[in-house]
C-alpha cells in the first residue's frame, strides 16, 4: 500500500507536474468534507501553514441553513474567521480526481489559535488524549454500509426522489453474480481508495437490492475516523463518476432494510491487546468488561451521536439486523452490542446502533467516553443475553431524536467528557432538525388525511 505523501514527495510531484490541485478539508457537523481546492503551486507557497473558512461551517444544517440557537456563532456575532490548520500527515492522493491531492485540517480559533472544541476532529482528539493518559491506545474500525440507485443524484433530484431504484433487482448478500455487474463502481471504489492510502479490506453486497457494505482495517481511531470520512466522500464522486448515485440515508424506505455503520472497539498498550485474557471465558480481560459496561449504561446517553436525524430512527426495527435494545451477547447480530472475536487475541466490542448517517468523529469520541467512565467506575458487566435480543423487553434504545436529545442534553458523562457548551451545541443541532422536520407536510400526511381526514 502507497504511503501517505510527505510534504517533500508532494513538492517534488508539484514541480514535476503531477499534480496541480490540493484539496484542503475539514470535517463538518454532519461529518462531510468541506473546504477550498488550491492551485498546488500556491498551497506549497503558503497555504500549507494555513487557510481560512468561515465559521458558519460548525453551525449549519445538512442544507447548509444557518439555524439561530449557537452560542459559538451566529449573525448577531458576524460569522467571523476559522483557522484551517493542514494536519501534513493526512495528504494524501486523490486517484479518482486527475492531478490532485487532498489534506485534513484541523480547525482553530481564528484570535486564540486553540482548537475549536465543537469541531468534530478535535472531540475525537481530545477523548483519544484522555485513553493515551490512562497508558491505552483505542482501535477502531467501522463498516460502512450504503445503496447504489441506477439514477444520477441530479435526474432523482429532479423528479422530486420518487423514482428511487437500486442498482440491483433483489437482495445480494454475499452474492458474487449479482456485485459483479456492479464492479464498474465497486472497483474503481476499492483501487482508488487503496492507492489514496487507505488500507481498504474488501467490498461485499449487503443485505438488500443495491445496498454495498466496504470494509477498512482497523487501525489507530483518529486514522479510522479520517479513512471513514474520506471513503464516504469517494463513495459519492465515484458513483457519480459512473452515472449512478450512492446514498448513507439511513433508511430510505419503509420496506426495505436500513444502512447501518458498525463501531469496532478494543485498547491497546505497547503494541498488544489489552480487552484478550486467555484464562477468561470468553477471552475478555477486566479491563474490556468495565468498558463495555460503560458502553451499555451510557448508550442512550450518547445515542445522538450514532444517530443524528429523524429518519435514524426509522432503522431500529425487530428482524432488520439494526438492534432495538441496549444489551451485549456473543456473537449475536441482534443485540446492540455484539463480542467478536470470542477467546482469541482479536476480541473485541461491535457496537451495531450507529446508522450510515453517522459522523465517526463524534460517534467514536463518544464510545471512548462511555467506555473510560465504565473502567474509571469500574461498573460490572451483565452476563450476556442468549436468543433472539428482538423478543425480550428493557433496555430499549432511544426510539426518536427527540428522546435522544434529551437523554444527550442531561448527560452528566458527556458534559464531563466533552465540556458542556460542546453538548449544548449539538443539543441545538438537535432540536433544529426536529424543528425543520416538525414544520415540513409530508407526503404520508397528504395521502392518509386529504379524503378521509
Amino acid at each position: 500500500m502507497p504511503e501517505v505523501l510527505s510534504f517533500e514527495a508532494l513538492k517534488a510531484q508539484v514541480a514535476e507536474g503531477k499534480v496541480d490541485t490540493v484539496l484542503t478539508c475539514i470535517i463538518d457537523m454532519q461529518g462531510r468534507l468541506m473546504g477550498k481546492r488550491f492551485h498546488a503551486a500556491h498551497f506549497m507557497n503558503s497555504a500549507w501553514e494555513e487557510t481560512h473558512c468561515c465559521n458558519y461551517l460548525l453551525a449549519t444544517d445538512l442544507e447548509m441553513a444557518t439555524p439561530d440557537g449557537y452560542a459559538a456563532t451566529s449573525w448577531e456575532r458576524g460569522y467571523g474567521d476559522y483557522i484551517m490548520k493542514p494536519d501534513l500527515t493526512t495528504l494524501r492522493p486523490v486517484p479518482w480526481l486527475e492531478g490532485t491531492v487532498m489534506v485534513l485540517c484541523d480547525i482553530l480559533d481564528h484570535h486564540t489559535h486553540e482548537p475549536v472544541p465543537h469541531a468534530p476532529r478535535q472531540i475525537l482528539k481530545k477523548q483519544i488524549a484522555r485513553l493515551e493518559a490512562m497508558g491505552f491506545t483505542p482501535m477502531m474500525a467501522t463498516e460502512l454500509e450504503f445503496f447504489l440507485f441506477k439514477k444520477t443524484y441530479a435526474e432523482l433530484r429532479q423528479d422530486g426522489y420518487r423514482t428511487l431504484e437500486p442498482i440491483s433487482d433483489y437482495n445480494e448478500d454475499y452474492h458474487i453474480f449479482q456485485t459483479s455487474k456492479e464492479e464498474h463502481v465497486m472497483r474503481p471504489l476499492r483501487n482508488h481508495l487503496y492507492a489514496a492510502g487507505l488500507p481498504i479490506e474488501n467490498t461485499k453486497g449487503e443485505a438488500e437490492a443495491g445496498q454495498e457494505e466496504l470494509n477498512i482495517k482497523y487501525g489507530p481511531a483518529l486514522d479510522a475516523a479520517d479513512f471513514h470520512t474520506i471513503a464516504k466522500h469517494a463513495t459519492k464522486e465515484i458513483a457519480w463518476q459512473n452515472g449512478h448515485s450512492a446514498s448513507f440515508l439511513s433508511k430510505w424506505h419503509h420496506q426495505r432494510v436500513g444502512s447501518s455503520s458498525h463501531i469496532h472497539q478494543s485498547l491497546w498498550q505497547d503494541g498488544k491487546p489489552v480487552f484478550y485474557d486467555a484464562d477468561d471465558k470468553h477471552g475478555m480481560s477486566q479491563l474490556m468488561k468495565h468498558y463495555l459496561a460503560g458502553l451499555i449504561a451510557y448508550a442512550p446517553d450518547m445515542t445522538y451521536f450514532l444517530a443524528p436525524y429523524i429518519n435514524s430512527y426509522k432503522r431500529f426495527q425487530k428482524g432488520s439486523f439494526a438492534p432495538t435494545r441496549v444489551i451485549w451477547s456473543v456473537d449475536n447480530r441482534t443485540a446492540g452490542f455484539r463480542l467478536c472475536g470470542e477467546g482469541t487475541k482479536g476480541v473485541r466490542v461491535e457496537c451495531r446502533i450507529g446508522g450510515s448517517d453517522m459522523n465517526p468523529y463524534l460517534a467514536m469520541a463518544a464510545q471512548i467516553a462511555a467506555g473510560i467512565k465504565g473502567m474509571e467506575d469500574k461498573l460490572p458487566l451483565d452476563p450476556p443475553l442468549s436468543g433472539d435480543a428482538y423478543a425480550g423487553k428493557g433496555g430499549q434504545i432511544p426510539t426518536s431524536l427527540i428522546k435522544a436529545r434529551d437523554a444527550l442534553l442531561g448527560s452528566k458523562m458527556l458534559r464531563e467528557a466533552f465540556g458542556d457548551d460542546v453538548i449544548d451545541h449539538y443539543g441545538r443541532a438537535a432540536e433544529w432538525e426536529i424543528e425543520e422536520f416538525e414544520s415540513v407536510v409530508t407526503d404520508y400526511e397528504i395521502a392518509r388525511g386529504f379524503e378521509r381526514a
